[in-house]
């Protein structure tokens, strides 16, 4: 059995329901469930999309892909972590041995626990979002086409939650409460899921934070002292052992996350500027401000989406420098030469950093973070003046 002290209990259900988490029960089933669910959705999307991009309506279009390329996103990385389910195993064995180590050791493990804490957190927080941007968006589009009923509208040209084109008449009564009760489900299931692997990499990160963290700790103990009772030998060579543990771990979730990253970003660039296309539109339009209301939120999730991965990784490569500095700082200029060497060796493996990359094309960082928001921006003003 793998413990996962690290991961709140609300993740590892979440990715249980997913088919992500090793060992699961019905692990198969849960699987061909999401697949057959994704795929139906992303069939209806697509065609509506392809149906309507002739007929010049650019809001409606850019619209339909907002919603449309989180679909295609979340399916991508859910059969990514299915397809490496080898190595998030490796990682959650890590984790667990973490904790056997410093329990056993009798270490001082309040680094652990309040990075487990703060993951902890923050996963409640991203969950939060993300569950109060589809609750907010399907109650705001409850309340607009109650006002559209009494304004007494065409019954034909109801609206759906997610913008699909369906092979059958869903705008009668009670096929149309069916179908919008389905969608929002289906909203709602696919919101908590990217919440789940969002948290999940933050857990990750934080908790090779706290590894970094122990390690400082353990670096600046050093002390000549141990060296005249022959124990500092063990001591830098549990030190090397634990660098390099650290250094496994950081690699295993580069291999999990990096193309997934890459996707992240670019549908994240696409979809952020979709979405302040729509606010521009909604703000210049008069009385257009339902679409601003129901969007806001959704766009507060999708750039916290992209903040999230630049900063896990901007996270992960400062600390992993910082180890060459708190070697540097500790007493290794005193010890014996060939303790000396070992702990020289360690500072400069430790100045190249650990990073997450997007697709082995550029590091995750809070610049590349920045690059989305402005390559998204450009877009805006492009798409604005089409329009």
């Amino acid at each position: 059995m793998i413990l996962s002290r690290s991961i709140s209990r609300p993740v590892v259900i979440g990715l249980r329901l997913i088919g992500i988490w090793p060992g699961s029960s019905y692990e198969i089933i849960v699987r061909c469930i999401w697949v057959a669910n994704m795929m139906s959705a992303q069939v209806f999307q697509y065609r509506y999309i392809i149906k309507h991009i002739s007929s010049g309506n650019l809001a409606d279009i850019v619209d339909s892909v907002s919603t449309t390329l989180p679909y295609s996103l979340l399916f991508f990385k859910i059969i990514s972590f299915w397809i490496k389910r080898g190595i998030f195993k490796n990682i959650l064995i890590g984790m667990s041995r973490d904790w056997i180590d410093t329990s056993t050791a009798k270490l001082d493990v309040h680094v652990m626990v309040n990075k487990a804490e703060l993951a902890y957190r923050c996963s409640n927080l991203i969950i939060s979002v993300y569950a109060s941007a589809v609750f907010i968006y399907g109650g705001m589009f409850l309340e607009f086409s109650r006002q559209d009923q009494d304004d007494g509208f065409n019954i034909t040209s109801r609206q759906l939650l997610i913008k699909m084109d369906l092979p059958f008449a869903y705008y009668e009564s009670p096929m149309y409460e069916y179908v919008f009760v389905l969608q929002f489900l289906q909203l709602l299931a696919t919101g908590i899921s990217i919440a789940m692997l969002d948290a999940l990499i933050i857990t990750l990160i934080l908790h090779i934070g706290g590894q970094i963290e122990m390690l400082h700790e353990a670096l600046e103990n050093i002390s000549i002292k141990d060296e005249k009772h022959g124990s500092l030998r063990n001591v830098i060579k549990s030190l090397t052992d634990h660098h390099y543990r650290i250094i496994l771990n950081s690699e295993y979730i580069e291999k999990l996350f990096s193309y997934i990253a890459l996707m992240q970003l670019l549908c994240n660039t696409i979809v952020i500027c979709c979405i302040g296309f729509l606010i521009i539109v909604a703000v210049n339009s008069y009385g257009d401000i339902k679409i601003l209301m129901k969007i806001l939120l959704f766009y507060i999730a999708i750039t916290l989406e992209a903040f999230i991965f630049s900063y896990a990784g901007e996270y992960l490569s400062s600390k992993s420098l910082s180890v060459s500095s708190s070697a540097y700082s500790s007493s290794w200029y005193l010890l014996e030469p060939r303790n000396r060497r070992v702990v020289i060796l360690l500072m400069i493996r430790s100045q190249r950093s650990l990073t997450i990359t997007a697709g082995k094309f550029m590091d995750l960082s809070m610049i590349g973070f920045a690059t989305i928001l402005k390559a998204s921006a450009s877009y805006v003003s492009v798409l604005y003046a089409m329009y």
